[in-house]
């Protein structure tokens, strides 16, 4: 076999031009090339191509020149270049499993010279061991083979140079000579480094948890000494005995950027064992047990059998919809307006009126009312009027009913964009209820359906979290929607943020800027709070503090301006599972009637950690977290992957009165929110 595979390379040999000479003259080489695969590759004029044949053959040959690269980087150690190589091609085009003509694979050069840089580089994008070498015997037997035949070739060649005449044919050979004198150095290197080599020390770290009622997460390191050979897979086993007898099932791990692994399939209440090995080419190393050494699979919820508690939430709201719906189907509400009233006429507002003729444009300047503008923006651009105005349309000239209530039920509808025309027919203001309130809801369904017609979209995005007011009696409801593909609007055209900044001309002083000039010096900020508003947590149990404050019309949250959805909070942990027996030990931790043992309590280590730093977070001295409690009613799941603890005050100080001293005010980074604002967020 290896005599037929040395053929096939001498073949490759008289083909091809012959090997580097040194490694200078092969890193001449492969740097050509691989500029040619950046410039030539991507610049064909398609036209200058004969057919697709032709392009298809071009480039299966840069390719192919490209997997020779990527030897030629490994085989002299560049780093740079292979990662450029892999950052480059996919491992498809890379070919980087199918063996060269040694049968060799790039890993098992970069492992047998014990290059970790790059056997880590190449094991990250997708590269596997070569799956000739079942054995170390096989292994040990075919660097023998290529160590041997490489010496063969080099005294061959040696004896034709000694006694060949100078001549262009002796020129050639000894340029053969020097590429398989150096060929014949790097597999005595690595048959070196086979030979060298040990298994692997056990990895280190080995921690498991209870993931679920049906699974465990164990994490682990990589062993302190690999004993000269890159370790490239983990073997992961579990067992209900803690002498794994009988194993129960096993894991091979061989993708390395996230040393984790999820058992699923569990029984609930039963003890699972797991320990962890590492393997590298001399084979498997000792195995590691877990800490602790075993886990329960289980979840809090198991300790009084609650279910979620949003469990078919979504489903009963959109049934009592549907139900609401049919109701009001066939109501008098859904005649059009033509057939209200005479007396309800008179009752609507001349700028109402303005809403219902077909010349409605938006508004350029501002007069003593409540309006609504609607922020569009992509990338650094935002949505303006043709007049280079913010989208303006005017909500009631009159107003002079509360504004919070009002406002919070415009953020509630903001939910049912596509619902408002419908919307508009149920909320119509009869001759028999003509309240200020009902007029004025009424009128922001008008001013919505305006705002959606003249921009011919429905969804306006999310509202910001409060009015933009001014000394003159404007007040500004703002809408702000990220636009992320070419969509067109009518009416509208973009223009970059700063230059509708610095073109503006203000029509007020700067000491009492209008709402709209008070809207356009802020709205990098509002589009900053509304892009925050939509990130995630990474998965994890987090630990979070409540802390809330009053005022006459409102409740406010207290968060960070970073996430402003989510309260103010720390990570406990990446697992967000709260098992059975950790919330049996909160439980009594709570009560204080029976105290908990908390030396070797996992939880409780990393409990005390978070509280240290949520209170250097929030700006709280740690001697005040005497007074403060953990809500033991339950645990706030946010999905499968989100979950959270939470820190209360003292109870008389979860929540401010207004005028009330709070000595300890959180650093700048924080925010408060209208408390049903920021259930919305987190919705």
């Amino acid at each position: 076999k290896m005599t037929q595979q040395m053929r096939d390379l001498q073949l490759a040999q008289a083909r091809k031009p012959p090997g580097p000479s040194s490694p200078n003259a092969a890193k001449r080489l492969y740097r050509n090339l691989s500029g040619k695969f950046r410039v030539n590759y991507t610049s064909f004029d398609e036209g200058s191509l004969a057919g697709r044949g032709e392009k298809e053959k071009l480039r299966k040959s840069y390719l192919f020149q490209s997997n020779a690269a990527l030897f030629e980087a490994v085989e002299l150690q560049d780093l740079d270049k292979v990662q450029d190589l892999l950052k480059q091609y996919s491992p498809e085009e890379l070919d980087l499993n199918t063996p060269n003509s040694e049968g060799l694979l790039p890993l098992d050069i970069a492992i047998m010279t014990n290059n970790a840089p790059i056997a880590r580089a190449l094991l990250q994008a997708g590269a596997k061991e070569s799956p000739h070498f079942v054995s170390l015997e096989s292994r040990s037997l075919h660097l023998s083979t290529l160590v041997r035949e490489a010496e063969q070739r080099v005294n061959e060649l040696t004896a034709q140079v000694v006694n060949e005449a100078p001549n262009a044919d002796c020129s050639e050979k000894e340029k053969q000579l020097k590429a398989w004198e150096w060929r014949y150095r790097l597999y005595k290197r690595m048959k070196a480094g086979f030979e060298h080599a040990r298994v692997p020390d056990a990895p280190i770290n080995v921690h498991l948890s209870v993931a679920s009622s049906s699974s465990v997460l164990v994490t682990f390191w990589e062993p302190l000494s690999v004993n000269s050979a890159v370790v490239t897979k983990y073997k992961v086993e579990w067992s209900c005995s803690p002498s794994f007898s009988p194993p129960l099932g096993e894991a091979i791990i061989d993708k390395l950027q996230n040393l984790h692994f999820t058992i699923q399939g569990l029984v609930s209440g039963t003890a699972y064992y797991v320990q962890v090995s590492a393997y590298n080419m001399k084979g498997w190393g000792p195995p590691q047990t877990s800490t602790p050494p075993f886990a329960i699979p289980s979840n809090w919820r198991e300790y009084d059998g609650r279910a979620p508690r949003r469990r078919g939430q979504a489903e009963a709201l959109d049934h009592l919809l549907g139900q609401v719906k049919t109701v009001h189907q066939h109501c008098v509400c859904h005649e059009p307006c033509k057939n209200q009233p005479q007396s309800r006429k008179h009752s609507v507002s001349k700028s109402l009126k303005h809403l219902f003729h077909p010349g409605s444009k938006f508004l350029k300047t501002l007069k003593r009312g409540l309006y609504l503008t609607a922020i569009f923006y992509k990338d650094d651009n935002i949505l303006v009027t043709h007049e280079d105005q913010i989208p303006v349309v005017e909500i009631d000239d009159t107003y002079s009913c509360l504004l919070m209530q009002d406002f919070l039920w415009f953020t509630k509808v903001s939910c049912m964009w596509d619902e408002i025309l419908w919307l508009r027919q149920c909320v119509t203001v009869s001759q028999s209820s003509c309240s200020c309130i009902l007029q004025t809801r009424f009128k922001m369904l008008l001013a919505i359906s305006q705002m959606q017609g003249l921009l011919g979209i429905q969804d306006l995005g999310q509202v910001f979290f409060e009015p933009v007011k001014d000394k003159q009696g404007n007040i500004l409801i703002v809408t702000l929607k990220e636009v992320k593909t070419n969509q067109t609007f009518e009416s509208v055209r973009w223009v970059p943020i700063c230059k509708l900044q610095s073109s503006r001309k203000s029509v007020s002083s700067p000491e009492e800027p209008s709402a709209l000039d008070t809207l356009l010096i802020s709205v990098q900020d509002k589009l900053a709070y509304h892009q925050r508003s939509s990130h995630a947590l990474s998965p994890g149990l987090y630990l979070g503090y409540l802390k809330l404050c009053s005022a006459v019309d409102q409740i406010r949250v207290l968060v960070p301006e970073q996430l402003p959805n989510i309260l103010c909070h720390v990570k406990i942990r990446s697992n967000p599972n709260v098992s059975r027996e950790e919330w049996e030990w909160l439980q009594k931790m709570a009560s204080m009637a029976e105290p908990p043992e908390t030396s070797q309590n996992h939880l409780f280590q990393e409990l005390q950690v978070a509280i240290k730093e949520l209170m250097t977070l929030v700006n709280i001295p740690l001697q005040e977290a005497k007074d403060f409690r953990l809500y033991s009613q339950e645990v706030l799941d946010f999905g499968d992957q989100v979950s959270f603890l939470l820190l209360l005050p003292p109870s008389d100080d979860v929540c401010t009165a207004p005028g009330q001293n709070n000595p300890y005010t959180p650093r700048s980074g924080f925010l408060t929110l209208p408390l049903q604002i920021f259930e919305l967020g987190e919705e």
